[in-house]
């Protein structure tokens, strides 16, 4: 439940972040040099997918619902995807863009080990919903009913 609390509230605080840079959020996309991303429709649903995720992380923190977990993950892989193939083609990238003109990072490996972080914290979260809603994971065998045995 933490770990969705901590997350909803960063990812809101992107969002309000990239709404807050509207204007600059393309030309901040831009330097990822990817085609389709530097426009306001873009921006848009980023922006619009961080509000949601956020918002439906800091209202339900006991939800078992995969759903906001999916979204989040979809974020966070895009911008981990994002970070990395501006690292390997040696981009250079004054602003991640993760909050818009606010907290800039210029990107590097360690912007690349915060984004793997926030994937672990996904996976952990579609872990312990699945636990909590009975499904087994690759950590958590599944044990038969009548006898309790793996």
């Amino acid at each position: 439940m933490i770990v969705r609390l901590v997350l909803g509230t960063l990812f809101i605080g992107m969002a309000a972040g990239q709404a807050a840079s509207w204007p600059h959020m393309p030309e901040i996309l831009a330097a990822y040099q990817v085609p389709g991303l530097a426009n306001h429709g873009f921006v848009a649903g980023l922006v619009a997918a961080h509000l949601v995720c956020g918002v439906w992380l800091l209202a339900m923190p006991r939800s078992t619902s995969l759903a906001p977990v999916w979204l989040y993950l979809a974020v966070a892989l895009l911008w981990t995807g994002l970070g990395l193939q501006g690292v390997l083609r040696g981009l250079e990238v004054d602003n991640c863009g993760c909050f818009g003109l606010y907290l800039t990072q210029r990107l590097s490996w360690f912007v690349l080990a915060q984004d793997g972080l926030l994937l672990l914290y996904g996976y952990l979260m579609v872990r312990s919903a699945r636990r909590a809603r009975g499904g087994a994971t690759e950590l958590a065998p599944e044990r038969s009913p009548r006898t309790g045995a793996v």
